[in-house]
């Protein structure tokens, strides 16, 4: 890598001295630029906004709580967010998605893993190695709303921006670009980047609802982002 090629500055939020340790040193051979925050009082510290690419919380802080943090984010900054714990109950997964978490990683985790999955979710976001700048000024329209695939943005119809998480607008633009085509979970997992071994309706469930509730008028009765049962979504642009 050379000397003046930009590393990613991630934020980590872990109060266990020698895991913020191996992570550190982990990041910082992955090419990233790891900046270590025992407490959620150093990360509130680094600033507003916080000068990172990337926060990488713990779920289960000492006295504390990662997710109260990744909800105080999530309000604040298009900041990407991967949950890391040792716990990997279902329940503590599917809440940290709903804070609007964009990756969930569980301790004992693979080294070559984790980078690759920070990696992806950063590529994902428009903010890491490897992204994408030749969508110009693209933007697709459906019903009164559009996305500026520049911008990474979802627009009204009077032209003020509907704030998504990095998952919901990866969602999003899947559909977006793939529309009229009946698109299965196992599919929309593979590309979100999340672990399909586990887990798979309700992580689904809970970013559609999320979804569905910014870009529909009635999110009980979608007409853009429609259920086929047993086979999954599709979405369609006009709705009808």
């Amino acid at each position: 890598m050379s000397g003046s090629e930009h590393r990613p500055a991630i934020a980590i939020v872990d109060d266990d001295q020698d895991m913020s340790e191996t992570l550190s040193v982990l990041l910082s051979e992955g090419g990233f630029s790891p900046v270590v925050c025992s407490r959620i009082a150093d990360f509130l510290a680094l600033g507003d906004p916080p000068p990172i690419d990337l926060a990488l919380i713990d779920l289960r802080l000492r006295g504390e709580s990662g997710l109260e943090l990744a909800i105080h984010i999530r309000e604040r900054y298009p900041l990407p967010i991967v949950m890391l714990t040792g716990v990997g109950d279902e329940i503590d997964k599917i809440i940290g998605l709903e804070t609007g978490a964009d990756d969930y990683v569980t301790k004992p985790f693979n080294p070559r893993e984790l980078v690759a999955r920070i990696r992806a979710v950063l590529r994902r976001s428009g903010t890491g190695p490897g992204r994408v700048t030749a969508a110009s000024d693209i933007s697709i329209k459906f019903g009164d709303k559009h996305v500026d695939l520049k911008q990474r943005q979802l627009i009204d119809h009077n032209g003020d921006e509907i704030p998504l998480t990095n998952g919901e607008y990866r969602l999003l633009e899947y559909f977006l670009k793939n529309p009229d085509r009946v698109i299965t979970r196992p599919e929309l997992l593979q590309e979100l980047g999340t672990d399909m071994e586990r887990y798979v309706d309700r992580t689904i469930d809970v970013l559609i609802l999320r979804l569905r509730r910014k870009i529909e008028a009635v999110p009980s009765k979608p007409v853009h982002l429609q259920t086929r049962r047993s086979q999954g979504y599709v979405f369609q642009l006009n709705g009808q």
